[in-house]
């Protein structure tokens, strides 16, 4: 869940043209935007309906974290997949069996009794989102007037909506039943695949065909290796967050919404707008520094108030803030630092930063299970110290990353804005 906002700024066209442009988009554009808000919503969808679905499942906190480790953990490898699969079924189509495939596996989340049948239908929600987001800018790109600024802008604002609405949406819906988001998202998703299909053309297919390893191989450059062990250990901690904070603040699943709301809404914020100003002003791994080491402050916040819900609702929201900023310096990261293809780079990233976020929920809600609640903050806090320890020790490998101009950084090519698009899906 991040935002590359130098790429908006860039200076492609005159700032009045693209506003007009961003504007006055085809109906395609807004078709495949539209899909992409549903998209993004499913990121904190969940977070409200956790503790409802352990009363009325009887599921342990544990179990439950699953439904974030099997869809992580799918989205990681089929975001180093999803290139190779769009190089040849074409991105058009690609996006559609995405689509297709949230539809139907969230319904059939929606419809299931049991913990083990959600978590599974979870991971073919993974997969299709994955293949979705791994193509939606791509499309917007190649679509969009006003130039690529002006579609980064609508992707990004996209982005935006649904993280900050996702979780209100699951609220409203899960204060009535649990099964209200999944059907809600499978509903929405199928009226976005309708308005693909007719209102979507034709789309140019990549240059080139990927290979299925070439992502792996990409992770040997240093810089690379380097933002994809940061954003490893950062997920350990963001996930565990999200995961498993629901659980000891005991609100109604529209609280939670709300409160998630707020966070969101932080999140899209300080992407757009903060992480930009902290990068010019301290450069990428002091920032990076910086921003883990505010977070581990709010972990051990949380960890010191775990029986105070309006201490663990605050921090929630006031660590959208940072998330924000540390998902945007992450990303652009990837896109300038890897002498590579940008898709193969955020490729290979994408896997190593999502299998961060697959165990940090479950190993974090069995540590609060076994030890005491407080155990799961400490862990994610964790997280952030080694996370704020590698940029810093390895701040050489990621130097390039300040020298890269707004312009350098912006996707170029209908194949960089896929690798932006993967890069960005959380």
């Amino acid at each position: 869940m991040s935002v590359v906002t130098t790429h908006s700024t860039t200076p492609t066209t005159p700032s009045a043209p693209a506003k007009t442009g961003l504007l006055h988009q085809p109906k395609s554009v807004w078709a495949v935007a539209f899909a992409c808000v549903i998209a993004f919503m499913g990121i904190g969808l969940v977070d409200p309906i956790l503790p409802t679905l352990r009363e009325d499942l009887g599921a342990t906190p544990s179990q439950i974290s699953l439904l974030f480790t099997s869809y992580l953990f799918i989205m990681a490898f089929a975001m180093v997949f999803s290139g190779w699969v769009s190089s040849r079924l074409g991105p058009k189509r690609t996006l559609l069996a995405g689509l297709a495939m949230v539809v139907v596996f969230s319904a059939l989340a929606g419809s299931s009794d049991t913990i083990g049948a959600i978590v599974g239908f979870r991971a073919g929600w993974g997969l299709g989102n994955a293949l979705f987001v791994g193509t939606a800018l791509a499309v917007i790109v190649g679509a969009a007037s006003g130039g690529i600024g002006g579609a980064i802008i609508l992707y990004e604002s996209a982005l935006g909506i649904g993280i900050a609405t996702g979780p209100l949406v699951g609220g409203l819906l899960g204060d009535i039943s649990w099964r209200g988001p999944f059907f809600g998202v499978a509903v929405l998703m199928a009226l976005a695949f309708v308005a693909t299909v007719v209102l979507l053309g034709d789309v140019a297919a990549p240059t080139r065909r990927y290979g299925l390893l070439e992502p792996f191989r990409a992770l040997r450059h240093p810089g690379l290796a380097v933002i994809a062990v940061v954003a490893f250990f950062y997920n350990v901690g963001f996930f565990t967050l999200l995961a498993y904070a629901p659980y000891p603040m005991e609100m109604s699943a529209l609280a939670l919404g709300w409160v998630f709301f707020g966070w969101g809404v932080l999140v899209a914020v300080s992407s757009v707008w903060v992480a930009p100003i902290a990068q010019r002003r301290l450069g990428t791994h002091r920032s990076l520094a910086v921003i883990m080491g505010a977070l581990t402050v709010i972990l051990v916040v949380m960890a010191l108030g775990v029986d105070s819900p309006a201490t663990l609702a605050t921090c929630v929201v006031v660590s959208g803030l940072f998330s924000g900023c540390a998902n945007t310096l992450v990303t652009q990261t990837v896109m300038v630092i890897a002498p590579v293809d940008r898709p193969i780079a955020s490729a290979g990233y994408s896997f190593v930063r999502f299998m961060g976020g697959a165990i940090a929920p479950f190993v974090a809600t069995k540590l609060a299970e076994h030890l005491a609640p407080a155990a799961a903050f400490w862990f994610g806090a964790a997280g952030f110290v080694v996370a704020a320890g590698v940029a810093v020790g390895f701040a050489r490998q990621l130097a390039p990353a300040d020298a890269a101009t707004a312009h350098d950084a912006a996707p170029r090519t209908s194949a960089d804005a896929t690798a932006l698009a993967e890069a960005t899906a959380d």
